[in-house]
């Protein structure tokens, strides 16, 4: 970073840190404790949309990888395009397998980002629940190495829990690098793995 950079408030893009997904499930304890959330088994990896037969290599190199898991019923994992046009690749588990779907994640993110395509990908999430069944997300924002919260309201229209998110960012301050910029804590509507 040079001294223009530094007058023109210009700061050093973060690498990012897979590394970070191991974090999860130890915030998850923490998350249950603080907010009775718990995983839902689900989780997801974003990334904009990639076509070709250098794609469907990577795809297939992913399913082959996860598919020596024999503790799991259906496909590794499942490629899905949300209605904005991003694509996801959805890991499903049950819910006390939580480490094996952030092995899940890793796996999906270190073979995107080993073909080439990190600069497709967008985030990671995993999929909460609570008692009353209300949904949160701990999303991962992949080039900024960093969690949010995201917590959906129940019913039509896109509201979010803004209080909620917040509880649970404090909650989790010592678990996850929390993302402290919160206008860029995206909404991930009908994310699949939510």
């Amino acid at each position: 970073m040079g001294l223009l950079d530094i007058l023109l408030g210009r700061t050093k893009p973060v690498a990012p840190d897979l590394d970070q997904l191991f974090a999860l499930p130890s915030a998850a304890v923490t998350l249950e404790a603080a907010a009775s959330f718990t995983p839902t088994g689900r989780g997801a990896v974003c990334f904009a949309t990639v076509e070709g037969a250098a794609f469907e290599q990577t795809h297939r190199e992913v399913q082959a990888l996860l598919d020596a898991d024999t503790d799991r019923d259906g496909p590794p994992v499942e490629l899905r395009r949300d209605g904005y046009g991003y694509s996801w690749l959805v890991s499903e588990r049950a819910p006390d397998q939580l480490p094996l779907l952030v092995n899940d994640l890793h796996a999906v993110n270190s073979s995107m980002e080993v073909n080439g395509f990190g600069p497709q990908l967008l985030c990671s999430l995993a999929g909460f629940q609570d008692p009353e069944g209300r949904s949160l997300a701990l999303v991962y924002l992949y080039k900024r190495g960093s969690f949010y919260p995201f917590a959906p309201l129940p019913g039509e229209g896109q509201r979010r829990d803004n209080a909620l998110e917040l509880r649970v960012k404090a909650a989790l301050e010592g678990d996850l690098r929390i993302e402290p910029d919160l206008s860029r804590w995206f909404p991930v509507w009908g994310a699949p793995g939510l």
